[in-house]
């Protein structure tokens, strides 16, 4: 028998559970999906979100050839065969356009990506991609401007509840049996958002019990999963909870906690740019100021991964995790930027003061654009007090320096130019 996550695979959009930004109510994708003019579009998302059952719902929905390609087993001569079918399905069908789904569409090399452009340019194909991985980094540009692109988010612990719920009084197999949620808090957290994960844990647990009522409590799940480690979906606890403990212990100053949850990821063949890329992340998150030099060499091991490749690739990784976790740590940066954010929310589009705008016209110029600036660099220290903020924000403080000796240096340069003012 299937697994519970493939036979509770919603059917409808009705039965989908989660993304209602996409999926509900006249959201963009429901509204594609039933006027049955899809574009060509790429699904970001955390694994067991939903990504490949959309495909699988317009699979059923549309009535067009429906093609499908994995990534991980497909190479160049795959999509080709396929478009080269779709040609042909073009000229015995009125319905639409064929539907490509590639599912894992980061794991395509640039020439993989390069040999969809040309069908998706001229509609021989409509492309649907599924990715774990940030779009910006992992599809070719040309690619990219030719799909939408739409996020699907982690489930929250609703969705994961009616999920569970669902999966207890319908499942064939789950109904038989008499289950209670008798507590939930660890069912949702190892879950972490993610549907399969769900529904491996509600197997796991249940067929651990093959007698009598199942009664789900945190002590019972716990005790389950630390005896089957890797039941619930190694792939999603490796790529979500260890790169969690990671980065906590680069941000705790652990080198050795660094190092070694980095190796439990090399070990469970993670995708190196992606631990690279957390920790440029890191770099400027956790470090900031207090060591911008964590971020240049953030972005050097994730540049020297790319010409150095695998196995040699991990020492590189290895080296930057140590440094990070070494450096003094600040987060005044990553404070500063949701503050600002936050002021900008609240405070809309303040107007940019005269003084500080472009002046390209005589118009502009004439309505004094520009005038009364003063140029930095004509004074002492190149440095002269004058606004920079909207007039009604001139009091307002959002970089906020800390206590390490690369900040109080900035602090006190600062103080002195603006008399006090940091």
């Amino acid at each position: 028998m299937p697994p519970l996550a493939e036979r509770l695979r919603p059917q409808t959009l009705d039965q989908f559970i989660g993304q209602k930004h996409l999926v509900g109510d006249n959201a963009i994708l429901r509204q594609m999906i039933e006027s049955g003019r899809i574009a060509s579009f790429i699904l970001w998302g955390p694994p067991g979100v939903g990504k490949t059952t959309l495909a699988k719902i317009i699979a059923n929905k549309l009535d067009r050839p429906f093609y499908t390609l994995s990534a991980v087993s497909s190479g160049v001569k795959d999509v080709r065969e396929v478009i080269e079918k779709s040609k042909s399905n073009r000229i015995f069908t009125q319905s639409g356009n064929p539907i490509l789904f590639i599912d894992e569409i980061h794991r395509f090399s640039k020439s993989q990506q390069d040999s969809l452009l040309g069908a998706v340019e001229n509609g021989t194909v409509t492309l649907i991609g599924a990715t774990t991985e940030n779009p910006s980094f992992e599809v070719i540009t040309p690619l990219l401007s030719r799909c939408q692109v739409y996020v699907l988010k982690p489930l929250d612990n609703n969705d994961l509840l009616e999920l569970a719920e669902r999966a207890i009084k319908t499942d064939v197999e789950l109904k038989t049996r008499e289950i209670v949620l008798d507590e939930t808090e660890a069912l949702l957290r190892f879950s972490g958002g993610d549907a399969r994960k769900l529904l491996n844990i509600l197997e796991l647990v249940v067929a651990a019990e093959p007698e009598g009522t199942v009664h789900f409590t945190n002590e019972v799940v716990t005790e389950r999963l630390q005896q089957n480690p890797m039941a619930y979906d190694k792939d999603g606890e490796m790529h979500y909870d260890i790169i969690s403990a990671f980065i906590k212990s680069i941000r705790g100053s652990d080198p050795d906690a660094a190092v070694y949850w980095l190796a439990r990821m090399v070990a469970g063949g993670e995708d190196p740019k992606f631990i690279a890329r957390r920790m440029l992340i890191s770099a400027a998150e956790d470090i900031g100021l207090a060591n911008p030099n964590a971020l240049l060499l953030a972005n050097a091991c994730f540049d020297a991964l790319q010409k150095i490749g695998w196995p040699e690739g991990r020492i590189i990784l290895s080296e930057t995790a140590v440094y990070l976790a070494s450096s003094p740590k600040s987060n005044s940066a990553y404070l500063a930027i949701e503050d600002a954010q936050a002021l900008v929310e609240r405070t809309g589009n303040l107007p940019v003061p005269l003084h500080l705008r472009n002046s390209p016209t005589k118009l502009m110029k004439d309505l004094n654009y520009g005038k009364n600036y003063k140029y930095s660099h004509d004074f002492p220290n190149h440095f002269v007090d004058q606004q920079f903020m909207p007039d009604e924000l001139t009091k307002e403080r959002i970089w906020k320096v800390q206590n390490n000796p690369a900040e109080s240096k900035l602090g006190e340069w600062l103080r002195i130019l603006w008399k006090g003012k940091y």
